[in-house]
């Protein structure tokens, strides 16, 4: 009897693409052995590293820069420094991450949200003029995705009607205005330095200040209000916090900040292929709404394109599982903050900001950080093109 044939081997599966995330950080080598050299010489709370840190940022921005725990301490003691509390009003967007109107709301003053502009997704300066009364004492924009809001048009409102800036710029380090840096000029800057934005220093933030007045004081206000004298002096004047960033988080800023212009180069390159792809035949029909295509200034801190809703015949979250099954990761950036329970309790209600609120249902944050390929571009606009037809209304 002849030996058995041996059986063809099954052709082996091709491997799937590996999962591509919406965002990941890029720290080199050079960073992580700059870490280890920190945690070994003991000091790893606020020391050295936090000076230098400070230090380069300063260079940077011309003006006085101190470094916190994260991107929303700062703002609120930016509104402290400037007086804002009790009974008094300050105007922002409700397009933007939860803690832009909960730093309003520590320092006892009440948020005053007004509608976005549809194009750009960020606070409409028009409807925020007509919005100041004589409670108003700040502003605060939020550079979304890292494009600047106007800063001709918001300084000039500012200074006619007498109102303090807290510039939300947490995503917008690296923009600039007309080529200044953002940050260079202006009043209260704030950044974030949290592990998805363009540079890092894991979790943290600075605040840039006018002058070194403010910096003591926002020095004061980021440790329990302590200020030192000699040897042994103590004084505590005003009650401050623990938003102190450690010598940890500095080395990791100090090693990312030389990469800034790598990364924002590699940014804008993999946010122009996305207006390329999305400009072919295949996808102008999606009804895909995209962002300003800015590629002086802006970041691109993220891409984000707003689902058409009226179009569809699921929600966001439906778009978004399926883009995971393909192996491509999302986000959300962000619902509108006045449709959440705590402010609903304070009297806001679906119908306030239309805009807004089409844009939080159906925003839609893409993949984009240094590490991406370019090839990595047409395969998510492939997906999420996918997607979008199978789901389309008949």
């Amino acid at each position: 009897m002849p030996a058995a044939m041996p059986t063809p081997a099954a052709a082996a599966p091709k491997p799937a693409e590996p999962f591509l995330p919406f965002t990941r950080p890029t720290i080199d080598e050079a960073t992580i052995a700059g870490v280890a050299e920190v945690l070994r010489s003991g000091w790893i709370t606020s020391g050295p590293q936090v000076k230098a840190f400070e230090a380069r940022l300063s260079e940077r921005f011309g003006r006085p820069v101190r470094a916190f725990n994260s991107g929303t301490c700062t703002m609120e003691i930016a509104l402290r420094i400037a007086g804002v509390g009790p009974g008094d009003e300050v105007i922002t967007t409700p397009l933007t991450w939860v803690a832009t109107s909960n730093v309003i709301l520590e320092v006892g003053a009440r948020p005053v949200f007004v509608d976005i502009d549809p194009a750009t997704r960020e606070i409409d300066l028009d409807r925020a003029e007509a919005a100041v009364t004589g409670r108003t004492r700040a502003i605060i924009p939020v550079d979304l995705a890292g494009l600047p809001v106007d800063r001709d048009r918001l300084n000039a409102l500012a200074k006619a009607r007498g109102l303090r800036v807290v510039e939300d710029a947490a995503q917008s380090f690296g923009s600039t205005w007309k080529g200044r840096p953002i940050g260079s000029f202006g009043d209260f800057v704030s950044f974030s330095f949290h592990s998805n934005k363009n540079i890092t220093t894991s979790e943290g933030g600075c605040l840039v200040l006018n002058d070194e007045r403010e910096a003591a004081l926002a020095e004061q206000y980021r440790l329990q209000g302590v200020v030192r004298s000699g040897h042994d002096g103590m004084e505590v004047e005003v009650a401050g916090g623990k938003f102190n960033l450690t010598d940890i988080a500095a080395r990791i800023g100090l090693g990312q900040l030389p990469h800034l212009a790598e990364f924002t180069a590699k940014r804008r390159e993999i946010a122009r292929a996305y207006f390329e792809e999305l400009a072919k035949a295949a996808y102008r029909a999606l009804g895909l709404g995209l962002p300003v295509a800015d590629f002086a200034d802006c970041n691109w801190h993220m891409f984000q394109v707003v689902l058409p809703e009226e179009r569809l015949a699921v929600r966001r979250s439906v778009v978004m599982e399926e883009l995971r099954q393909a192996g491509i990761g999302s986000g959300v950036h962000y619902p509108a903050i006045h449709l959440f329970a705590l402010y609903r309790r304070m009297g806001w209600k679906d119908g306030d900001f239309p805009n807004a609120e089409y844009a939080g249902r159906n925003i839609l944050t893409l993949p984009l950080f240094p590490l991406m390929e370019r090839s990595d571009v047409p395969r998510v606009v492939r997906a999420l093109a996918r997607i979008l037809e199978t789901h389309r209304k008949a």
